[in-house]
């Protein structure tokens, strides 16, 4: 019996409690009428006054109209006219029409609908403000202008506590210096820094970007674009795994997946890392960067540790690549090597520096400066500036070799015809008859002579004075007389495809000429 009078008071103590909770709720929750004229007051169950331009307060904001309905056994408001709520000194919502529950703090607002907060203005003509939350949206359409952005969009949450907006299903951002299209954005009032949540498209006076993902803060014109980014400016194309990119400075990076294509000069350069500077003209190119030139057939891929591409800002325009450190490249026709190179679109010249070396069939070409004369895909001659030296392999430890001040090499169909060699020529060649018999050494010295080329070997030599020296029988050719001074065959370097570019090579020393080498050291 004790037991049972024990929970029959728990349970009316909890009921009263609850009531007490409930009335406490009920006069907090409570719309009071601050001023008013009552026009009409019907039936004192329902308790419905109709009012002429009153004033309500309710927990710290105010509501004002030409006319409204009160419901007090609901707690409810129909206002009409000139409708007004200031949610807090700088938060103020327009209407024409407004629905408010005191009970849930949540107003509707219908027709010329405005929200102001401070410098932000929302429209639309329908609108629903919850106050628990602070969280106030619409469905139907509307517009929202912050400074100089003008954003218009299907629907809208602005959170006015944290001063973000998200806008879905066409949008559409415009300022002085951009318009931007994407399908969801998030915008911060205060900092007006846009956040891209899918494809966007961003349109500037000289420039494309597209992303699905990224951000752009108005204040410093910077911005940052991941997701299948790109950057489209004029006749050049950037895309990465994530861009970055300052319209006050025209500078931009790139990382991860980088790649450029100059749709005019037909050119693609990619790699891990891109700094572009289009007020400067330039852009460079780092971590395994390769440049791709030409079209399909014959196209050169150059890689280096760097690679910087300059171009015309009047015509936008690629005007040269260069590499520096380690160059490496690779065409079907011809391969090199050397510390750094410069391609130039104007003459369509490629100038090696360095200890250069060029492949060119089975022959090798090294000198202290190499220039390569191209033109609609061929290669057209080569310059070798000082200390000029050919090497190709006759046997295994026995190579043909030219030596000479300078020399000039002509190409026909891609492939090396003739080579004039002008000042301090010497030979090592290595002489075979029709059948490949071995018929002598040839070791002469000369001012100037011309070599002809036959299916990528030397066929024959002219010398344009009397050369110093003789063909010998090869028996009496000894072995430190078979190499000519500088004599350093790089076989093992030469890039054997366009993926072997990427391989680290050294420049070795020198190699004594009286130690001839085979091609496997």
């Amino acid at each position: 019996m004790q037991g049972s009078r024990f929970v029959v008071f728990h349970i009316i103590f909890i009921w009263a409690v609850f009531c007490t909770m409930q009335s406490v709720v009920a006069q907090r929750t409570r719309i009071n009428i601050t001023s008013g004229t009552m026009q009409k007051n019907i039936g004192l169950g329902e308790q419905l006054r109709m009012l002429n331009y009153p004033v309500f307060e309710h927990e710290g904001a105010y509501l004002y109209c030409d006319s409204a309905w009160y419901y007090e056994s609901t707690n409810t408001l129909d206002c009409y006219g000139h409708v007004r709520i200031k949610s807090s000194d700088t938060l103020n919502l327009y209407g024409k029409f407004l629905h408010y529950d005191g009970n849930t703090k949540i107003a509707v607002v219908r027709e010329d609908v405005k929200l102001v907060d401070k410098q932000t203005t929302l429209t639309t003509d329908y609108m629903v403000f919850d106050r628990n939350t602070g969280i106030a949206n619409y469905t139907t359409g509307g517009k929202m202008v912050n400074g100089d952005n003008v954003l218009t969009s299907r629907r809208c949450h602005y959170y006015t506590s944290q001063k973000l907006m998200y806008f879905r299903d066409n949008v559409v951002l415009t300022n002085p210096e951009y318009k931007i299209n994407c399908d969801t954005l998030k915008y911060n009032t205060v900092s007006r820094i846009s956040y891209f949540l899918g494809p966007t498209i961003l349109k500037g006076k000289d420039s494309y970007l597209y992303c699905e993902d990224g951000e752009y803060d108005r204040e410093t014109s910077k911005s940052r674009f991941s997701i299948n980014a790109l950057l489209v400016d004029d006749n050049r194309r950037l895309t990465g795994d994530s861009l970055y990119y300052n319209e006050k400075l025209k500078y931009g990076k790139a990382v991860n997946h980088v790649v450029m294509t100059d749709t005019v000069q037909h050119v693609m350069i990619k790699g891990n890392f891109a700094e572009y500077w289009r007020s400067k003209g330039h852009v460079f190119f780092t971590n395994k960067a390769v440049a791709m030139m030409g079209d399909k057939k014959d196209t050169l891929y150059l890689h280096a540790d760097t690679l910087k591409a300059n171009f015309d800002t009047a015509r936008n325009e690629t005007k040269e690549v260069l590499a520096y450190y380690n160059a490496r490249f690779y065409r079907k026709d011809i391969q090199g090597i050397a510390d750094s190179l410069h391609y130039s679109f104007a003459d369509s010249l490629i100038t090696m520096f360095r200890m250069p070396v060029l492949w060119s069939g089975e022959n090798q070409l090294t000198a202290d400066t190499i220039r390569i004369l191209t033109g609609k895909g061929r290669v057209k001659q080569i310059f070798m500036y000082s200390t000029a030296f050919i090497v190709s392999k006759d046997t295994n430890i026995a190579y043909n070799q030219i030596r000479g001040k300078n020399m000039i090499g002509y190409f026909v169909n891609n492939e090396l015809s003739s080579i004039d060699v002008n000042g301090n020529a010497e030979t090592v060649y290595y002489v075979r008859d029709d059948g490949k018999y071995l018929v002598g050494v040839n070791k002469a010295a000369g001012s100037r002579m011309r070599l002809y080329v036959k299916d990528t070997k030397i066929e024959r030599i002219v010398y344009f004075d009397k050369p110093a020296g003789n063909m010998f029988p090869d028996k009496d050719v000894p072995a430190d007389q078979r190499l000519l001074k500088g004599f350093n065959w790089r076989q093992t370097s030469r890039p054997r495809n366009k993926e072997d570019v990427f391989r680290i090579t050294e420049i070795p020393a020198e190699i004594p000429a009286e130690q001839p080498v085979d091609e496997g050291l």
